[in-house]
């Protein structure tokens, strides 16, 4: 363990670390995703899913191990008992950091199929995150605003397109799939340029769940609405977590029902749509109240100053 470490040298060598991690798992999921393309017939190439599958599992075995060399955190995860792993999942979270995605595959482990997260359309350029991402089928989705909307109509519906194509590909295999409904990581600059009516979230987006409901409904088991929390680190989290600061990753979950209440055509049916969005602005709301028992009272600008 090298929680001893001063700031100065555990920083650069975790963040070394957790890099080396990601090229070494992204270069092999790469090299399987190359030999997917090339395979001839869907039965070879599905074949090459499971070795795919296995460097993902890699990669979230040793984020975790890398976050515990560093850090005296402490794993809080409740509510899992129901899960499988040959089941479909839809999972909604709300997104703080982009630590959420190693907590969360590091959560799916041994529990529920492998994640498959939407991703912004600008982290494909990324080095071994955009080829790893690909080669596991991860969906890329890029977001335009409503200027570019209103001065390009056709831009309109491009990532529900998205989001159907994506769901093509994941009925014949159990899937995760993850969607961050904020389409975006919680800032106080974004929490007050949206006016959101929730204190420690951002509004959150109902169409791209609505989509993959109506088009994966009756597959999935259940919707698991999770609630990401680092209570005691209110500041830079994955700052903190290179530090050696991360002391608490809560995960709640819980498990609910795929019914008619949440499967409909949210597009043209509007009294579908408001009640849909009343929703998932209830299930905000609780997510909300949640995240406010566990937050901890303000601390000083010295101990959230960055490293």
């Amino acid at each position: 363990m090298l929680h001893w470490l001063p700031v100065v040298f555990k920083a650069p060598l975790a963040f070394l670390l957790f890099s080396l991690n990601l090229a070494l798992w992204g270069t092999l999921v790469t090299l399987v995703g190359i030999a997917k393309l090339v395979s001839p017939g869907s039965a070879t190439r599905a074949f090459w899913s499971k070795p795919a599958h296995w460097c993902y599992r890699g990669w979230s075995k040793y984020n975790k191990l890398l976050m515990e060399l560093f850090n005296k955190v402490e794993w809080q995860v409740s509510g899992v008992a129901e899960l499988k792993k040959d089941s479909w999942y839809l999972l909604i979270s709300n997104h703080k950091s982009w630590l959420d995605i190693p907590v969360l595959s590091q959560f799916a482990l041994n529990r529920i199929p492998e994640p498959k997260f939407f991703l912004k359309e600008e982290l494909k350029w990324v080095p071994f995150i955009g080829s790893g991402s690909w080669a596991l089928d991860m969906p890329f989705m890029k977001r335009y605003s409503q200027a570019q909307v209103a001065k390009k109509p056709e831009l309109k519906g491009k990532d529900i397109e998205t989001t159907r194509k994506s769901c093509e590909k994941f009925k014949n295999t159990p899937t995760t799939i993850i969607n961050f409904v904020e389409g975006s990581r919680f800032t106080p600059e974004k929490h007050k340029q949206k006016r959101s009516p929730f204190r420690h979230l951002l509004p959150p987006k109902a169409g791209g769940i609505a989509f993959t409901l109506a088009s994966m409904g009756q597959q999935f088991h259940s919707v698991l609405d999770v609630t990401i929390m680092y209570p005691d680190n209110p500041g830079h989290v994955a700052i903190d977590m290179l530090c050696g600061r991360l002391k608490r990753v809560v995960v709640l979950v819980e498990i609910l029902p795929v019914d008619h209440e949440i499967i409909g055509d949210y597009f043209n049916d509007e009294s579908f749509r408001v009640a849909f969005q009343n929703w998932l602005n209830q299930r905000w709301l609780k997510k909300d109240q949640a995240i406010a028992a566990y937050q901890q009272p303000e601390t000083s600008a010295s101990e959230n100053a960055l490293c």
